[in-house]
Order: C-alpha cells, then structure tokens, then sequence
C-alpha cells in the first residue's frame, strides 16, 4: 500500500509529473492520491529523497503554472461553444 511505502510513492509521482508533463492534479489521479498529498510529496519530501529529480518536478510544475491561466481561458471557451451549440 502507498501509506507503507511514502518514498516509492513520492518517486512515481515525481515520474508521472515528469514523464507526462502532468499536473498535480493529472498526476494525483494516475497515481490515486489526492492532489495534497502529491503536492507534498513532490515540494517536501522529494527533495530530501533525490533532489536532482526534484529540480525536474519544480521545473514541470512552473510551467505549468506559467501556462494555467491560458488552459483556464481554453477551458471556459469550450464550455461556452457547448452551452451555445445546445
């Protein structure tokens, strides 16, 4: 079980987030854990685990930080397109 083992769970996030370029919340589901949990996982505990791949992790997550209000716009648009159609 993940609770038994944080290190294996926090590493496979960690390779979910990178491999994928997930979001915390794309990688919390993969991995069935909750957003809060992996968010520690990843910022807290990681580092003290393999810092080098915490860098990685850091490096996807501001992106997609950088990109959220753009995926936001995209999203609202398509819901508008939808309620329009219907």
């Amino acid at each position: 079980m993940w609770k038994d083992n944080v290190q294996a769970r926090t590493l496979e996030e960690a390779r979910v987030i990178i491999d994928y370029n997930a979001t915390v919340r794309q990688a919390a589901a993969k991995c069935s854990s909750s957003k809060t949990t992996v968010y520690e996982d990843v910022t807290k505990r990681l580092p003290e685990y393999n810092p080098l791949l915490a860098d990685q992790v850091r490096e996807v997550l501001n992106h997609n930080k950088e990109e959220r209000h753009i995926r936001g716009g995209l999203a609202t648009k398509r819901k508008y397109l939808l309620l329009k159609d219907n």
